[in-house]
């Protein structure tokens, strides 16, 4: 199941502009993953990456490239080479004008009239996400939504090595989950120190987030993903990532509303 996610909005110091600046020049060399996303880029896409790209990716735009990184991966999985932009557009659900131009932003992948080499394409695409090493994740919070991230199987799957689960319930605090024992938050601090600028994840009670928003900060973490239920105050610098379950109900439930509308409206039932 894939989660919606948008940045926070609002007038909070440090709110998000609709753009998110990527730089797509290749990063310094780093934990080579093991997962399919780690494989050497190819010769064509070596060269692709030596070709500075001075552009602004949308962020509407770096969501999509997510999906079209994951469709790449599990087409090769498949033993696919080569595809088509239509048929790629039509297993990531745009269409076909929206992912050449989406595309368009990693420089010149595709071949008129061929498509595209799924390695290449999938090597280009975690260069400019920053897919191209290990992305270290802290998560804060271990209730049930916490345990439950922590033994995603995923988080690896897609690049991302979890390297701290933290606390503040003493019940929790050195249970062993995921191969790792939930720490103190205040261990938090020391373990950030310790890895390569940390994806924090928070997943607490809507009323403990901004406190632990600000802990992350303080360890050195600048990028955030959260759960809970409310808006965090960050500055400039920090960016976040919301993600909410109540809300995504919430907009199926009107768009079920809709479709009820119609068909009494049309002399049908509701069951």
């Amino acid at each position: 199941m894939t989660l919606c996610m948008s940045s926070q909005a609002g007038t909070l110091e440090g709110a998000h502009s609709p753009t998110a600046a990527v730089n797509l020049v290749a990063e310094k060399p780093g934990a080579p993953l093991a997962t399919s996303t780690s494989t050497a880029l190819s010769a064509s896409a070596a060269a692709v990456s030596t070709v500075t790209i001075d552009r602004t990716i949308p962020e509407a735009t770096v969501a999509r490239l997510a999906v079209y990184l994951r469709v790449a991966d599990e087409m090769l999985g498949q033993s696919a080479s080569l595809i088509a932009s239509s048929a790629l557009a039509a297993a990531c659900g745009v269409n076909p004008a929206k992912l050449r131009k989406d595309l368009s932003f990693l420089g010149s992948i595709g071949t008129r009239g061929v498509g595209y080499e799924l390695t290449t394409l999938r090597d280009r695409l975690a260069e400019v996400l920053g897919m191209s090493q290990y992305r270290d994740v802290v998560i804060v919070g271990v209730g049930h939504l916490g345990h439950a991230l922590a033994g995603y199987g995923g988080l690896a799957q897609r690049g991302f090595r979890l390297v701290g689960l933290f606390d503040i319930d003493r019940a929790r605090i050195g249970e062993r989950i995921a191969d790792l024992t939930v720490a103190p938050l205040t261990d938090l601090a020391s373990v950030v120190g310790g890895s390569d600028a940390p994806i924090g994840l928070i997943a607490t009670p809507a009323e403990a987030a901004q406190a632990v928003a600000v802990a992350l900060m303080d360890a050195g973490v600048t990028s955030i993903l959260n759960f809970a239920s409310t808006m965090l105050d960050v500055p400039a610098g920090v960016d976040v990532r919301k993600v909410d379950l109540a809300t995504e109900l919430q907009i199926l439930s009107f768009h079920q509303q809709r479709r009820s509308g119609a068909r009494i409206a049309s002399g049908g039932s509701i069951r």
